[in-house]
């Protein structure tokens, strides 16, 4: 049984939350508060299995009720929000960047045709998240910048393109690897992230806070730049149509998801073939390995965020079992690698 604290003001949204996650035979909401100072409390008292936590509340928002229970009291933090709008996507990232594990849509009697399969997420989402192993979030001193020292290889093209895969735990492990990246950066970087629908924009104004390239929302038929950060829209799949130039489509799934990193490492493999680093980061099932290991066949770069560092050891692990990955490195260091890989062979 996963014992679950629902954490949200509203009396309707708390309800209808706990009616859909009860209707799971494997889901009990153990408690519900109703703002994010009792969610403090009751999380320390109730020891649950996971918080589901609203954003705006009266006193403690959902940042700051995240950032006091990952310091006490580490449990999985799965952030409900029905906001799209600017304020209120800011407190949702920078409670993943406190420790919340993922974001999904607030479910909504309003929703209608769609309610079945947020109700599906929902549950999908509490049952995954619930297993996750949290660490303990403690304000720490900066450390010195990560190094990276490549293996000996061969000569190899110069780096044209960065493309990156990205599920659960992918905003903040993103954001940690964007924030390191020089502005004379040389090469475009293109990102897949799994997102609940309305939340990318969100995302990439939350990443361009601490990046120091100019990070876009990917358009069709658009020209890459270097030193320039593309990001696959909500529910479209992103793809090289030639060098240089992005495409989205709406083609069926590819591993149950749209937009897929495979489809797009795919894509990369075929147009840029050894010209290419391919990165694949924390997530959940198995989306982008395949895609890498065609990248990796073809010559390119391959790196996968490690074990120890994921929020979850999914893509990969996928990835790296199929032999597509050169290195598994810390989250850490994944931005000087590209850094060391794109930079001009002397």
């Amino acid at each position: 049984m996963i014992r679950v604290l629902i954490v949200d003001d509203s009396l309707v949204q708390s309800e209808l939350l706990k009616s859909l996650l009860e209707s799971d035979a494997e889901i009990h909401v153990v408690g519900v508060a109703r703002n994010g100072e009792e969610g403090v409390k009751q999380a320390l008292a109730l020891k649950p299995d996971l918080i589901t936590m609203d954003i705006r509340m009266p006193g403690l928002d959902g940042f700051e009720a995240t950032r006091r229970i990952m310091q006490d009291q580490p449990t999985p933090i799965v952030v409900v929000s029905s906001s799209v709008q600017t304020p209120d996507l800011q407190i949702t990232f920078n409670a993943i960047k406190a420790g919340a594990l993922d974001v999904i849509e607030k479910p909504s009697i309003a929703t209608g045709g769609n309610y079945e399969a947020i109700r599906e997420r929902l549950i999908t989402t509490v049952k995954a998240m619930a297993e996750v192993k949290v660490i303990r979030r403690r304000p720490v001193r900066p450390l010195g910048s990560p190094t990276y020292s490549p293996p000996t290889q061969i000569s190899r093209q110069p780096i044209a393109v960065v493309a990156m895969g990205a599920s659960t735990g992918g905003p903040a492990a993103l954001n940690t690897v964007l924030k390191s990246l020089p502005r004379d950066f040389p090469a475009p970087i293109v990102i897949v992230q799994h997102m609940a629908a309305g939340f990318i924009q969100g995302l990439i104004q939350w990443l361009q806070i601490e990046s120091n390239l100019p990070i876009k929302l990917a358009q069709h038929r658009q020209t890459v730049q270097p030193g320039e950060v593309y990001v696959a829209p909500d529910d479209q799949h992103l793809y090289f149509a030639s060098r240089g130039t992005l495409a989205v489509n709406t083609d069926p799934p590819v591993s149950h998801v749209r937009p897929s990193a495979t489809v797009l490492f795919n894509s990369v493999a075929a147009v840029y073939g050894a010209a290419a680093a391919g990165v694949i980061l924390t997530g959940m099932g198995e989306d982008g390995a395949s895609g890498l290991e065609a990248m990796h066949r073809h010559g390119a770069v391959t790196f996968a965020q490690d074990e120890a560092t994921c929020v979850i050891y999914g893509m990969p692990r996928v990835a790296a079992n199929l032999g597509a990955v050169d290195q598994l490195l810390s989250i850490d260091s994944i931005g000087a690698a590209l850094v060391a890989v794109t930079r001009s062979p002397e």
